[in-house]
């Protein structure tokens, strides 16, 4: 972060030095994320918290609407739900377009199994949480996957 000088008129005639912080271009930069989950509710409850987190947010109902909408938007992050009403999450990670590789994909189920936990790792998820999900263990998650990923690049 760089600071610069700025000036505020803060009396009759008196001027107080005020350092302004300037974001960098990269700091600026919404991440973007997508939601695949059949639950409406689920939907709007994510697209909340995320956006009040500074994320800009698409969503998805099926695992054909999700793979349709990444291949024509970039993503930095899934959120996917492992039971869609078209084809299971694990299978949707492995249909995802090559554009989604690079991309951090959370499954999220309210069916957890060691199964379908080892199977999602296998096929590429970055991490397994089960429903319900609390907004801050989501959020801390999140910025934990971002910040490995930029470690390493």
């Amino acid at each position: 972060m760089t600071t610069t000088p700025e000036f505020e008129f803060i009396g009759a005639s008196r001027l107080r030095l005020k350092l302004k912080k300037e974001e960098s271009a990269l700091e600026k930069v919404k991440k973007r994320v997508i939601v695949i989950d059949d639950d409406k509710s689920i939907l709007r409850t994510f697209t909340r918290i995320l956006q009040k987190n500074g994320y800009e947010i698409d969503v998805a109902e099926t695992g054909k609407e999700a793979i349709e909408k990444t291949l024509i938007h970039p993503y930095d992050l899934a959120l996917i739900d492992i039971r869609l009403p078209d084809m299971d999450g694990t299978d949707l990670l492995v249909k995802l377009p090559q554009a989604m590789h690079d991309a951090i994909k959370i499954m999220i189920t309210g069916f957890p199994s060691l199964e379908t936990g080892v199977k999602a790792l296998d096929e590429g998820a970055d991490a397994y949480l089960v429903k319900p999900v609390k907004p801050e263990e989501l959020l801390a998650l999140i910025e934990e996957k971002f910040k490995a990923k930029d470690e390493k690049a």
